[in-house]
């Protein structure tokens, strides 16, 4: 263990709080970055990064300086991030969220070209798109062993010992992770392993991504099996005739036969900006636009009555593809969220 690591612990073993403090400005990058890797949401993250501080903080008096303390740290932000992960998908959600293919859904998003870009920009946004794709097809395991290995550079032992698993599973499972990374991505491998900024870009805001306006809304339909009951219910705008033609889709998907309009939003605002609308139910409906491929916006949506998260999922929205997500039971039947999103949004 470094010197001043040591140092610093055994003053927070001796009660000093304030010694605790370095050591979090010291590693809170490497542990986002570690988190947002296994739970790929920037803001939860952070919520396990502090999780992670927390737990290591209580932990300390069991800490017995045998492995350094950054990798007996990652081990716990791999531990609190995998517990996240599970509960996620524990939550599940009424009907799941698909892209749904619909044609001119609405006409008021109209595409734009995309503007030129100087040569060199674009070759860097189609090596970062490869790059990125060639991750996503990995198994967690295998990524996250690239990612300890070549963006935090931890040495094979200390890998074993962040993942709790033999020296020689981490060499087999690096060796095939690498090895799937060369079947896809070819000679920009080399770029992959040489260039660790370029890699940790990856898990990290994209700055052209963060200037990138898009525009999105959101519908909320009420589903039913029979015609609404509740008196209290307040129907929102009326169907337009594109829902109208969409609705034997939506039927076909959910199940439900009735659907009353109950709300729709708008926005439009930077990659990363969060926006907020207050859903039917005391709910809040929270969407995040992540980042940008092609016409297709990458989101992520979060609804939440008070503290409890009743939806967490991530979606692909388009001009043409919006996204359904069956969300949780209201009144006499489900709410149902339709998401939209336009990529190259012409200038109000």
């Amino acid at each position: 263990m470094k010197t001043e690591d040591a140092a610093l612990i055994e003053r927070c073993r001796a009660g000093d709080i304030a010694a605790f403090e370095p050591l979090v400005e010291k590693y809170r990058q490497r542990v986002w970055r570690l988190a947002y890797n296994v739970v790929r949401d920037r803001e939860e993250a952070w919520d396990v990064a502090q999780e992670a501080f927390v737990r290591a903080w209580q932990a300390l008096p069991n800490f017995r300086g045998q492995s350094a303390f950054y990798t007996w740290l990652f081990r716990i932000v791999m531990n609190v991030a995998s517990d996240r992960v599970r509960a996620r998908a524990a939550r599940g959600r009424a009907f799941g969220t698909e892209r749904i293919p619909e044609e001119d859904w609405d006409r008021v998003l109209v595409e734009q070209p995309h503007e030129a870009q100087p040569d060199a920009a674009a070759t860097g946004a189609e090596r970062r798109t490869q790059i990125e794709k060639a991750l996503a097809k990995l198994s967690d395991d295998h990524r996250r062993i690239v990612v300890l290995s070549d963006i935090e550079g931890l040495s094979y032992k200390e890998i074993a010992d962040v993942l709790d698993i033999p020296m020689g599973t981490v060499m087999s499972r690096l060796h095939n992770a690498r090895k799937r990374l060369k079947a896809v991505l070819g000679p920009l491998l080399v770029l992959l392993l040489a260039v660790v900024p370029l890699l940790a870009a990856l898990i990290a805001p994209h700055g052209a991504d963060a200037q990138q306006v898009v525009r999105f809304g959101a519908r909320v339909l009420l589903a039913t099996d029979k015609p609404p009951t509740s008196a209290s219910l307040r129907p929102g705008p009326p169907a337009d005739e594109r829902l109208k033609a969409f609705l034997p889709r939506l039927r076909q998907l959910t199940g439900y036969a009735e659907y009353m309009p109950l709300d729709r939003y708008r926005a439009e605002v930077p990659i990363g900006s969060v926006q907020q609308w207050s859903v039917p139910g005391d709910r809040m409906l929270e969407v995040i636009p992540d980042r940008v491929e092609g016409d297709t916006v990458y989101m992520r949506v979060r609804l939440q009555r008070g503290a409890v998260n009743e939806v967490t999922t991530n979606i692909q929205a388009a001009r043409g593809n919006p996204a359904v997500i069956g969300g949780p039971r209201y009144a006499d039947g489900v709410l149902v969220i339709i998401v939209w999103a336009n990529a190259n949004p012409q200038p109000r």
